[in-house]
């Protein structure tokens, strides 16, 4: 592989009960880490979500709720899920915008922020839909000649991607083969929370990203933000204004901002 690492790279990949990052669970997750000296450490389990796995979820993943009723819920793996990642960078296919959201509500939700800072992320779709514009399926055909067979099998979907990756570095030069090349082409400058309910404006403040109070800083609506934090919002969104929200209190006891 084309690929110079300084520190592990890790590869995952989530079968879930649906889309909903608030209401909806992990049911199945693989790690696949690659040490610098490209040997590999892989960690696949199956997760209890504790709510049932809509019909429509199983027949994407073929996991039902049977598979499912004695194994570990996800707090239980979490310490141990965590410890695999530290000191890791992180890559994925379309993970930026789901399996990373998602893994990081999980996490939150036992009280862990993740990722953990300076970890660099590669999302191998980002690279494809900018070469190419392909789904997982076509990009293995398309890069390694391969049928996947095991679509939607969080470890076949997992390893599938490292070959896909590995295939783009040696086809496109200008990619560069370290991670801060890699994390430099898939990053959004814009991007502060994986749900994107928060963004950063061109002064690189913070600021909301939806509805009527679009493009307006956080600092400066903290009502809003605490309304926030009591709604039904991704918990690893609410850490973010939860952090803005404790900063304002410091600067307002010094006799700053309040």
């Amino acid at each position: 592989m084309k690929l110079s690492l300084t520190r592990p790279l890790v590869f995952f990949d989530l079968e879930t009960t649906g889309t909903n990052f608030t209401r909806d669970r992990i049911v199945q997750i693989a790690v696949l880490k690659l040490l610098p000296d490209m040997t590999r450490e892989v960690k696949c389990k199956l997760v209890n979500p504790g709510m049932p796995i809509p019909a429509g979820s199983t027949a994407i993943h073929g996991i039902t709720d049977e598979v499912v009723a004695n194994e570990p819920l996800f707090e239980q793996y979490a310490r141990g899920i965590f410890d695999f990642f530290a000191g890791c960078d992180i890559a994925g296919f379309n993970s930026n915008f789901f399996d990373l959201p998602m893994l990081a509500e999980e996490f939150a939700r036992c009280g862990m922020k993740f990722p953990e800072d300076g970890s660099k992320l590669i999302d191998v779709q980002t690279i494809f839909h900018k070469k190419e514009e392909r789904t997982l399926s076509a990009a293995y055909k398309f890069y390694c000649d391969k049928e996947l067979t095991r679509a939607h099998d969080a470890q076949a979907d997992a390893e599938a991607t490292m070959e896909v990756f590995a295939s783009q570095l040696e086809r496109y030069d200008d990619l560069g083969s370290t991670v801060d090349e890699l994390h430099e082409f898939c990053k959004r400058a814009d991007t502060v929370d994986f749900p994107r309910r928060l963004a950063r404006d061109d002064d690189g403040e913070i600021v909301f990203n939806f509805g009527r109070h679009k493009g307006v800083r956080v600092k400066e609506n903290l009502d809003y933000a605490r309304w926030m934090v009591d709604a039904d919002f991704p918990e690893s969104t609410k850490t973010f204004l939860r952090e803005i929200i404790g900063e304002y209190r410091v600067e307002g006891s010094d006799g700053g901002v309040e």
